[in-house]
């Protein structure tokens, strides 16, 4: 065998081993790399349980006040298919304000404004006791410090006529004093704060057009 062959056989050689070598570098991965993308979300199976969207649930406008499922709950949602303006927070915002504007009303003798509020029965009852103080020369004078609770205690709704009607439980503070013919303080006080509780039944015809409710009961 020549030289010229041996030289061309080495050489072959020579450029072989450094074409493994460099496959062999190039299929290595070394160091920090990005993992291949692959697609992250799970797959779904047609085995796997379907989940139930519920929608709705409880009125937290009525169950906030009354159980969840008693009767008053059931009122108070049919009186809101009635009438869908209708919502117990804001009747009893209103109730809050009708009380001291009926208490002060009555103690102050001054019906004419509150009549709107007051059914015929518990008007004339009213205009009665003012007439009486009249009659013994007393007078009342008193000072509201606001309403500290109001609780809805039932509701009912007379499936025939539409009337609903709401027992309220208020606690009020004011101070009162009765004086009598002349000027002197002969029941109550100027200073010493009342703590009053009431528990009153307001009622209305739902979806009338009028939309005043009417105090027809101070006892509960």
């Amino acid at each position: 065998m020549n030289s010229p062959l041996i030289q061309l056989l080495v050489l072959a050689g020579i450029a072989v081993f450094l074409i493994l070598r460099l496959k062999n570098v190039l299929g290595t991965r070394e160091g920090f790399e990005k993992p291949p993308v692959t697609d992250q979300a799970p797959r779904s199976r047609s085995n796997s349980p379907a989940f139930e969207v519920i929608e709705g649930g409880p009125d937290l406008d009525i169950t906030d006040h009354v159980p969840e499922g008693s009767d008053a709950a059931k009122a108070l949602a049919k009186m809101k298919r009635l009438e869908p303006s209708f919502g117990v927070d804001d009747f009893l915002g209103g109730a809050r304000q009708a009380y001291e504007m009926i208490v002060m009303g009555y103690e102050r003798g001054d019906l004419a404004d509150i009549q709107p509020f007051l059914s015929e029965e518990i008007y004339e009852s009213f205009v009665d006791g003012v007439a009486a103080r009249e009659d013994q020369g007393l007078t009342i004078e008193a000072e509201f410090n606001g309403v500290r609770e109001t609780e809805l205690m039932d509701a009912t709704l007379d499936a025939t006529t539409n009337e609903a009607e709401l027992t309220i439980r208020f606690v009020g503070e004011l101070t009162s004093a009765v004086r009598d013919a002349g000027g002197d303080i002969i029941e109550g006080s100027l200073t010493e704060v009342k703590r009053q509780k009431d528990v009153w039944v307001f009622s209305r015809i739902m979806g009338s057009d009028d939309p005043n409710w009417q105090l027809v009961s101070t006892d509960g």
